[in-house]
């Protein structure tokens, strides 16, 4: 019985520091996600991009560290994190396949509202489709045509050549 119970307190002063240590190295990966969705928000600011792109952009980025900090906090706990790391890995692979066609739009999307080549009221053609743009957001972007509204998947756009026919100024 007493060897039993000081094996287990020898175990568990073994561990206690690594816990610390590992709580420590998530709180600091934490902080900066929570860092770098605020440093994300002031240069977004100064460059003049949309807010919506912008929390996209933090959250991401915010959430991937965070992640991140999981698996480092339990790598220092001394947690076998390889299989892990091959499983997300496995399961992101599978999940970006699937997702593949919302995933292109919604990355043009966000391309498109960076760099905007075009803006809300220009009149152009793409894709063999022509109208006035009424919106874009992060998936698809909405022309005006005549007497019908017309939703082409930002990828499209990306992909093809947008001919600028009237720009509103």
């Amino acid at each position: 019985m007493r060897g039993r119970l000081h094996e287990l307190l020898n175990e568990i002063s073994h561990w206690v520091p690594r816990a610390g240590v590992a709580l420590l190295v998530f709180s600091l990966f934490w902080l900066a996600g929570l860092l770098l969705q605020k440093l994300t928000r002031r240069i977004g600011e100064k460059a003049n991009v949309r807010s919506d792109v912008l929390v996209l952009i933090g959250r991401t980025a915010s959430t991937l560290l965070v992640i991140l900090g999981g698996i480092t906090a339990l790598g220092t706990a001394g947690v076998n994190v390889s299989a892990l790391v091959a499983g997300l890995g496995l399961t992101g692979f599978a999940l970006g396949f699937a997702l593949r066609d919302a995933l292109s739009n919604l990355l043009a999307g966000v391309l498109i509202l960076i760099y905007r080549p075009f803006k809300r009221h220009d009149r152009i053609s793409v894709a063999g489709f022509e109208g006035i743009v009424i919106e874009t957001d992060l998936r698809y972007t909405t022309l005006q045509g005549e007497n019908q509204k017309i939703l082409i998947p930002n990828s499209t756009l990306f992909t093809h050549s947008i001919i600028l026919l009237e720009a509103k100024k």
